[in-house]
């Protein structure tokens, strides 16, 4: 009589938990710089290397990036995958406006969980991973005020 009432209630307090995800703007700048599109490129890639993210070139324009490096070591990639609280990666497109400006659109894909038994979910990206902290740090690169 005992168990069928406390597996009813653990059940009960378990789902309580549960809830749809909490829908949130995508991460998205788009902005004309005045500058070249290589002189973003290079300051785009600079900072996002330096900000942990390994970048694939998929053509001239577009620059991807993998999950960034929160923790170095031989363990990273499991406790990112069980404990991992957040990780981003990030999408930028940079094309020529004219001769001296170009047109910069930084995309922040932001993934969050909270437990070993969760899945990754999107989430608000975090601020220091966010667009318009990425774009500040690019802006500072090219001495763009």
């Amino acid at each position: 009589m005992f168990r069928p009432l406390s597996l009813a209630l653990l059940v009960i307090w378990a789902s309580a938990c549960a809830g749809p995800p909490i829908p949130h703007e995508p991460d998205v700048i788009d902005v004309t710089l005045h500058a070249t599109a290589d002189q973003v490129k290079t300051a785009v890639t600079k900072i996002l290397t330096e900000g942990g993210y390994r970048i694939d070139r998929t053509d001239d324009e577009n620059l991807t990036t993998g999950y960034r490096e929160e923790i170095s070591g031989p363990w990273d990639w499991l406790l990112r995958w069980r404990f991992g609280t957040g990780r981003s990666r990030v999408d930028v497109l940079v094309t020529s406006a004219s001769e001296e400006s170009s047109r910069l659109r930084l995309h922040v894909r932001y993934e969050g969980k909270d437990g070993i038994f969760t899945r990754w979910e999107e989430s608000p990206t975090a601020t220091p991973q966010s667009a318009a902290n990425q774009l500040r740090l690019i802006k500072n690169a090219l001495q763009i005020l």
